[in-house]
């Protein structure tokens, strides 16, 4: 029973190693040798993991997720107007604004992006970062504008539409119906058979669909206005009553526009006005030197740590450098699934929780020498070993955990800090606590208790001993 235990245990790390290995590797493995007169060439390609067809909604591409710092782009920060929204109200009223805002950014295509509300005193302000955003202007224009859509119709009779008529328009010719856009179904682009310009047709849902067949059976032979921001984009006739629930956005536009109204209105209108305060881009060549001089440094430093865990520790400290790898595959594995977004301040939160995964076992092997010391034989020098050094690693790294928690500030508290980067230092420095805790107590135990014979480990405490 003894022995099943550790290779069940063996068995299950082999699982989990085999299966981070195959997450953690690259998208493509190019494969070419020469054996026996002949080449082989092939590409291994790492699967992708989606989880739809079993009803379950969970699709990751398994790559990387770049922070701003690391690939570069466009930072972007709004200050949103809160005179009108009662003060209970404002905390939800920017939330409102910041999912609506992420949603927009979403539907642009911008993977990656990072979308954060910050409040100081009465200033209500959201951040937006779009790593790899090279068109800066049609970003900050699909998520600054606040793509308020309604339907108005006629007042009163009035003269022809001509381009002199906009301000009349504007000066209140029309009147709300109270169809817009939360009355809206989806948007898309599509050409107009007659012109073959690009416009926007849109769908409106059940209620929406009931309100827009009442307004254009009232409004025939009339015009009804299609505002958006307060501003006329399309003045149609109706000619007949519109049943089906659909409409069409003219206005001589060009496909990027058509494309980024369509955006903006599938992803709603922003419940508060907002105006663009900041505006920055990062160039992408600074953050990609910075990581491989982290990841240089970084390498180096592990390096260093193994080598000083085999030289001073002989068989022990080369099975805790396997029992490092594992912890490694596992991180990695985990960064893909999450995802979690690498920035600079999150890679040296990974490099500090390599030192404390360490850390760990040392403190289990300086305990189980003192055990061996004794005269107590191994199993139970490594059980005491293992027992005793627990405390100190539980109480060091539910200490940092606490840390993590603080920096984090999941809660959105006003005192604590709200920063990305400092969140993205404290979140990959927790997780890697976590995987080093099992790494330490599991693998560890489990190689020692596989490899290691009990005679080898007393001739060498009584080496350390006489030294």
């Amino acid at each position: 029973m003894k022995t099943k235990r550790p290779i069940r245990s063996l068995l299950f790390i082999m699982v989990v190693s085999i299966i981070s290995l195959v997450l953690a590797m690259p998208k493509e493995i190019p494969i070419k040798f020469s054996a026996m007169g002949k080449t082989v060439s092939y590409t291994l390609q790492r699967p992708h993991l989606d989880l739809s067809r079993l009803r379950i909604p969970f699709k990751r591409d398994l790559e990387f997720k770049m922070g701003l710092d690391i690939r570069g782009g466009t930072r972007v920060v709004l200050e949103a107007d809160m005179s009108k929204i009662a003060q209970a109200d404002r905390e939800t009223a920017l939330e409102s604004a910041r999912n609506v805002i992420s949603r927009r950014v979403d539907l642009f295509g911008v993977g990656e992006s990072a979308v954060k509300t910050s409040r100081l005193g009465e200033t209500y302000r959201i951040i937006a970062e779009l790593p790899g955003v090279t068109n800066t202007q049609q970003a900050v224009q699909i998520i600054g504008s606040t793509a308020q859509l309604d339907f108005r119709e006629e007042a009163s009779s009035s003269a022809p539409l001509t381009p002199g008529t906009i301000d009349q328009l504007l000066g209140g010719h029309f009147v709300p119906t109270g169809l817009t856009g939360k009355d809206l179904k989806r948007a898309t682009v599509q050409f107009s058979s007659e012109t073959s310009e690009p416009v926007v047709n849109i769908e409106f849902n059940d209620e929406g669909k009931k309100k827009f067949a009442e307004i254009t059976t009232r409004n025939i032979k009339k015009r009804v206005a299609i505002f958006l921001d307060e501003f006329p984009v399309s003045v149609p006739v109706v000619n007949e009553p519109i049943v089906n629930g659909s409409a069409v956005i003219s206005g001589g536009f060009k496909v990027d526009d058509a494309k980024q109204l369509s955006i903006q209105l599938n992803a709603g209108a922003l419940p508060v006005p907002i105006t663009i305060v900041q505006q920055e881009t990062v160039d992408a060549s600074l953050g990609t030197e910075a990581v491989q001089k982290t990841a240089i440094a970084g390498l180096v430093g592990v390096g260093l740590v193994a080598l000083f865990m085999v030289l001073y520790y002989g068989w022990k400290g080369l099975l805790a450098d396997l029992a490092l790898g594992v912890y490694a595959l596992i991180t990695i594995a985990i960064y893909k699934l999450v995802p979690v977004t690498l920035t600079l301040p999150g890679i040296a939160g990974l490099l500090l929780s390599i030192g404390m995964a360490v850390d760990s076992n040392i403190l289990i092997f300086e305990r189980m020498k003192e055990e061996l010391r004794m005269g107590k034989p191994f199993d139970l020098a490594m059980t005491l070993g293992f027992g005793r050094a627990w405390d100190s690693i539980k109480d060091a790294n539910v200490a940092t955990l606490f840390t993590c928690f603080i920096l984090f500030n999941p809660f959105e508290f006003e005192f604590l800090n709200r920063s990305g980067m400092v969140r993205g230092f404290a979140l990959t420095l927790a997780l890697g606590i976590f995987v080093s805790l099992f790494t330490g107590i599991v693998v560890t135990r489990t190689f020692l208790r596989l490899f290691l014979k009990e005679n080898i480990e007393k001739t060498d405490i009584q080496k350390g001993a006489r030294a």
